[in-house]
Formats: structure tokens, sequence, C-alpha cells
């Protein structure tokens, strides 16, 4: 575990791959941490880039704002955070490559609408553009509210505790019924099975009010976006609708009988596809 200070404080992070190779800033989600990369980092490594997957806000103790303030978790600040540790991982105000997954993938479709200049690519896993994820909401194409029901679930203040309760055994279930290893479960419950981590990781939902009341207008950076047909929290609607609102080139890859966490369940996949995505974007890739 490395560390990567801003002006925030210090996040802590997974690094790989030389110093002077393209940065690829992979960003984790809910109920996640960095380690959900650490199939990717290794390869990322080999093929030249310098690979970064930073425990977020509150994720990270080192930049854990109060809970309660929940302003110091709203999307814009998020997206802040992942372009302020992209400067201080070296770029300092040059474009990167950025990888999301889950809300990690929100924040990076963000990331990517608002700040064009700094994105030379995308790469988000299961989270479509929030605008195919919005109208597949509010039209509740094939059952995308159902799909989305723990949303509203986290925002009641009991949360925490039901998914900690007994050794964390709901959050342990969780990511068991994601097909993620069991030795990765513990790396990801090192980070999170902690009232101050889970809360603050909470605040990121509540400082939303509704992930479906985000506008987020479109992506003109080249994108890959990797869906797995059995994701129990995105329906094909919305992730099929995504191509809409992608300006730049792109590529959509539906992955069959795979889940939510494509990066854990079939990672030599997911590397196979970002690979290729990262080379036809940049000078370091293999080609």
């Amino acid at each position: 575990m490395e560390t990567v200070t801003t002006s925030q404080g210090r996040f802590t992070a997974e690094i790989a791959g030389p110093p002077g190779g393209e940065l690829v800033l992979l960003l984790h989600g809910f109920p996640l941490s960095r380690h959900s990369y650490r199939a990717q980092l290794p390869a990322l490594a080999a093929a030249g880039y310098r690979a970064v997957a930073p425990d977020q806000r509150g994720y990270s103790p080192g930049v854990r704002p109060d809970p309660q303030e929940l302003s110091s978790y709203a999307i814009e600040r998020l997206v802040a955070d992942a372009l302020e540790i992209a400067d201080a991982c070296g770029v300092r105000g040059a474009p990167f490559h950025l990888v999301g997954h889950d809300w990690g993938g929100q924040v990076a479709w963000c990331a990517a609408s608002a700040h064009p200049e700094r994105i030379r690519s995308l790469c988000v896993l299961s989270r479509p553009h929030p605008a195919a994820f919005r109208r597949a909401y509010q039209e509740d194409r094939d059952g995308q509210q159902h799909r989305s029901r723990h949303h509203r679930a986290f925002h009641d203040p009991r949360t925490a505790n039901f998914l900690l309760e007994g050794g964390a055994k709901r959050l342990r279930a969780v990511l068991e019924a994601e097909r993620i290893p069991a030795d990765a479960i513990e790396l990801h419950l090192s980070v999170l099975a902690n009232e101050a981590a889970m809360e603050a990781a909470l605040a990121w939902y509540r400082a939303a009010g509704t992930l479906a009341a985000i506008e987020v207008g479109p992506v003109a950076a080249p994108t890959l976006y990797v869906w797995g047909d059995r994701d129990s929290t995105v329906g094909p609607s919305a992730a099929q609708g995504t191509k809409n609102f992608v300006t730049g080139r792109y590529r959509f890859e539906t992955l069959p009988d795979v889940g939510h966490c494509s990066n854990e369940e079939a990672p030599e996949i997911v590397n196979g596809l970002l690979l290729a995505h990262l080379a036809s974007e940049s000078r370091t890739g293999l080609r």
C-alpha cells in the first residue's frame, strides 16, 4: 500500500508500473475498495502504464470528512479528487486514462463530461452513462427501479449497522453474491468493515439524493463500456442506451453470464479489453 497526497489529504492506493508511464487512474465502487483492481494493476504495469488505484474519499482514512457534512461528498468533490490524484501522480493538468466501476464509473462519466480536456480515454465497468440510467430509471425499463432499490435503502441511518453487525455478515454476503473471490472479500472488508468507513461510503449516496437526478452531458473521450448481462443492478436498456451519450469513439462489450463486478469475476477478459482500448489511445501500451 502507498499513499497519494493531495490538498484534501492522503489517499491510500495501490500503484504499479513505471513512474514515466502514461497514467491510468482506476476508481472503485461500493461496497469495494482499491483492491477491486488487483488483477488489472500488474497487467497494466507490464504494458508500460503507471496504474494507480486509490481508496476514494471516505474509504481512505486520510480523506474522511464528517459524513454528516454531505457537501463534502458531493459529486463535484469526488470528481475534483480524481483530478487532484492524477495531478499528484505527475500529470499536472495533462490528459490521463480513466477507469471506473460502479460508483467509480459514475465519477468517471462526470469527470469526462465536465473536464474533457483531462481525459485521454475512458473505460467504465457496469455503470451506464448517467443520462441513460436516468431514462431507464424514470421509465422503469427492465425493472430498473427495483434493480436500484438499494440506493433508497442507503439513506436509512440504520444501514451501516445493518451491514456490519455480526462480523459484517451481511456485507460479506453481498460480496459473495457478486462472485468476488474469498481472498478479495477479505481485502475489501479490511478497508470498509468499520463504522467510520461505512458511514462515509454511504454519504456518497446520501449526498447524491438519487443517482437518477444527476444531470451529465455527452462524453467526447474515446470510451469502452463493459457490461455483464447478469448485472443485477443495471438492466439492458440502460446499458444499451449509453451509446446515445458518447460522441467520441465508442465500444460496447457485453459479457455473457458475468455480473456486476466484471473486473473481479472475469479479470482476464476485462484485462484484454482494457489493454486493447488503451493501446488504441496511447503511446505507451502494447500494440
